[in-house]
């Protein structure tokens, strides 16, 4: 396990995240719809994800996300795999780590680990002991598979982060936060971003950011981000996954991105990258804005 990104973190120097796999998925003619989004490569085409983790590597990626979005227990089941889910998530952070151990430059693997149910219902947020029981077990697995970090993602809920946070903090794991808001400062459970960043101090998230969500929502957020005393970051949607319509996506090229993310960096956000539809063009185009 690395720690030279907690480093970085600390001397605020930004840090640059990848972009999205499951729309990078389907991009590239594969397929990642719902119960198993983007772990559906995983039992299909592997060597199209770790393509997909290379070419975020190339693109100047310094923080990679295994594909284990979707590889708890509770989603594979829904297709037949849940005793799949370890060696599933196994999978998912060799390919990460494969890509990262060819860069040219450091790179840290972050195991991902969203909300059990839909990230953009809030009202299916499990009961507590359930969230406890399978936050654990996934944790536990990311942590056997060896990653840096545990990246606690898409948040809709303040009940389901901490849980989240505490799972990885049993797995002996730093983790990172993501909340999804739609709307102003406001997780889509409601709860304020402000009154969820305050619940979740106490379990130390290395850093805390916004994710998930429209760029245009982004300005919002930030003095809410900046206001909590920890370091924050910001990767945002600009495209959901097949099947997920009606949800709120804006599109940006590479260029549109790099120049919202200098608003970003300059209202002092450390870590900047992408989320559904962001493309190993638009992690390169951050790289260069971030270099400049």
């Amino acid at each position: 396990m690395t720690r030279w990104w907690l480093d970085r973190l600390e001397r605020g120097s930004p840090l640059l995240l990848d972009g999205a796999t499951g729309t990078e998925v389907e991009r590239r003619g594969g397929r990642s719809e719902l119960p198993l989004w983007s772990a559906r490569a995983l039992v299909t085409d592997p060597e199209l994800v770790g393509a997909i983790h290379a070419d975020y590597v190339a693109a100047g990626a310094e923080l990679l996300t295994a594909n284990s979005f979707r590889t708890q227990r509770r989603t594979l089941a829904r297709a037949g795999l849940g005793e799949r889910t370890e060696e599933l998530t196994t999978l998912a952070v060799e390919l990460a780590r494969r890509a990262a151990s060819r860069a040219a430059h450091a790179v840290a693997v972050l195991g991902s680990a969203p909300p059990l149910e839909d990230c953009f219902r809030p009202d299916l947020v499990p009961d507590d002991a359930a969230l406890d029981r399978e936050h654990a077990e996934h944790a536990a697995h990311l942590a056997a598979a060896g990653v840096d970090a545990v990246l606690v993602e898409t948040m809709n809920s303040i009940r389901e982060a901490r849980a989240a946070l505490r799972a990885a903090r049993a797995a002996g794991l730093p983790a990172l936060l993501g909340f999804v808001c739609w709307d102003g400062p406001r997780l889509l459970s409601g709860e304020a971003l402000s009154e969820a960043l305050a619940a979740v101090h106490e379990l130390e998230p290395a850093l805390v950011a916004v994710n998930c969500l429209p760029p245009s929502n982004v300005a919002a957020c930030l003095p809410v981000l900046a206001a909590s005393g920890l370091p924050f970051g910001v990767y945002p949607n600009l495209g959901p996954p097949q099947g997920t319509e009606g949800r709120r996506a804006e599109q940006a090229s590479p260029d549109e991105l790099a120049g919202r993310a200098d608003a970003w960096l300059a209202a002092g956000a450390r870590l900047v990258g992408g989320c559904c539809g962001t493309t190993p063009a638009h992690v390169a185009r951050l790289a260069q804005a971030m270099r400049s």
